[in-house]
């Protein structure tokens, strides 16, 4: 891993994320890309012109780079090798663009308090991030003086078509130096033995050099619910799904969000793309 991506919109959620991005990329000698995005909607009606030769564009040009100089000038980001980017485009398209064009290695995005949960999974531009993006994507709801990640949950239904997201998971874990507690919830409507289910998984992480793990089944009423508590009892610092595109959130949240849920999310979550 060598270059973080950070969404800014200059605001507090934004610069959130960028405060951890700055520590991880302290601690790993990791380079950080700051991205703003400026959607002109008037863009589509100037005909061929380029949307930098607009007024409009201009002004606002001028304002990010005038924003990114206050930001940069911050002391968490003293001596760190950081790149600003501005780009017109719709946010999430821009995003997954600018991973592509630099080689991003891992996302990090801040998301709005404790409407996190809705912004994360009901069609935001976070959202939108996470169904399209093929690296992971960590989403920061809170602000972290010290993002130490000891205590990691990877929760999963640990079939075939997960194992890369388990390799991308164990990568992060050996990075952060942090113990992946592996979690299958069990529910009502889709119940498998404990027995079976720890078979499952020990064929699912296979011959994996990565040893500093637990395997854990948990019962309870959902998936989200599940995994919010199982999270509480192991006092994770993060927590990891896998994502199947545009179904991979529903997979694991569909219904309605829980107040439990919406007020857990303060930890962060971090998915990876099947």
């Amino acid at each position: 891993m060598k270059k973080i991506l950070v969404p800014t919109d200059f605001s507090p959620e934004a610069e959130n994320a960028v405060k951890v991005a700055a520590q991880l990329a302290r601690k790993h000698d990791f380079e950080i890309i700051l991205l703003h995005m400026l959607e002109l909607p008037f863009y589509n009606l100037a005909g061929n012109s380029p949307p930098t030769e607009l007024p409009e564009a201009v002004f606002f040009m001028k304002l990010a780079h005038k924003k990114f100089e206050t930001l940069l000038a911050q002391d968490y980001l003293n001596g760190l090798t950081v790149h600003e980017t501005v780009d017109f485009n719709e946010i999430a398209t821009g995003i997954v663009d600018t991973c592509n064009t630099h080689e991003v290695d891992l996302i990090v995005m801040g998301s709005h308090g404790d409407e996190v949960v809705k912004e994360l999974f009901i069609g935001s531009n976070t959202e939108k991030v996470i169904r399209t993006s093929k690296i992971p994507v960590l989403v920061i709801k809170n602000e972290h003086h010290h993002f130490d990640i000891k205590e990691f949950v990877f929760a999963s239904d640990f079939k075939n078509d997960n194992k890369e997201t388990y390799v991308q998971a164990v990568k992060l874990a050996k990075i952060l130096d942090a113990k992946i507690h592996l979690l299958n919830v069990n529910t009502p409507s889709n119940f498998t033995t404990t027995a079976a289910a720890k078979v499952r998984m020990s064929e699912f992480i296979g011959n994996n050099p990565f040893d500093n793990y637990t395997i854990n089944i948990y019962n309870d009423e959902t998936i989200e619910k599940g995994i919010l508590n199982f999270s509480r009892i192991a006092n994770a610092d993060l927590i990891g799904i896998s994502t199947h595109g545009r179904q991979g959130i529903a997979h694991f949240f569909n219904g309605s969000i829980s107040e439990d849920l919406v007020s857990h999310a303060k930890r962060p979550v971090i998915t990876f793309k099947i």
